[in-house]
């Protein structure tokens, strides 16, 4: 695959993407902008900013919202992260984060983007820069709560229940994602 592919797959889940409110419809905008203006957005080394992508991953009764401990963000955050060549869809690169950070296997992400947001980041490039982060829905199957396996990008991986999320969570995104994740499934 190639950062061509993942670039065509972003704009596309920002043409589909149906912005609920005004912002959300200005984000949209300003990030199908710097995909044009940039064509090799979605790779990490695009110091200007990068397209990451990550995902809202629900246990399969939706009672649940799995999240990691963030090391350089000190917050419990939604799975997710940099888009790389072997990625062959922007919705297969919140896939393929969510089953490395999570150790499930059994995950299904939909298509259709749930969220968006941008922010300030140094990331793994050193420098500062700008993260343009595509949110997808995403659900495990199996058990009630799976067992999730933390990876060596995560201080603590844990379930939350949707209504009780920790009081560390970056509460504005995390609250927000859970909502627009419980209101679409």
């Amino acid at each position: 695959m190639s950062f061509t592919t993942l670039h065509t797959t972003a704009v596309d889940a920002l043409a589909r993407f149906d912005a609920r409110t005004d912002a959300d419809d200005s984000l949209r905008h300003t990030v199908l902008a710097f995909l044009d203006a940039q064509p090799n957005a979605c790779a990490r080394a695009n110091v200007p900013g990068h397209i990451t992508a990550s995902v809202v991953l629900l246990n399969a009764a939706r009672t649940h919202v799995a999240l990691t401990h963030h090391p350089r963000v000190g917050e419990w955050l939604q799975l997710g992260g940099h888009c790389e060549d072997v990625d062959s869809t922007i919705a297969g690169a919140a896939l393929r984060e969510a089953r490395e950070e999570s150790g499930l296997d059994d995950i299904e992400v939909s298509d259709d983007l749930l969220t968006l947001h941008t922010h300030p980041i140094t990331c793994s490039l050193g420098v500062p820069t700008r993260h343009l982060d595509l949110r997808f829905l995403a659900v495990a199957g199996g058990r009630v709560l799976p067992d999730l396996a933390i990876s060596d990008e995560s201080n603590d991986l844990r379930w939350w229940p949707v209504d009780a999320l920790p009081d560390s969570a970056e509460r504005t995104t995390v609250a927000h994602q859970v909502r627009a994740a419980l209101a679409r499934s």
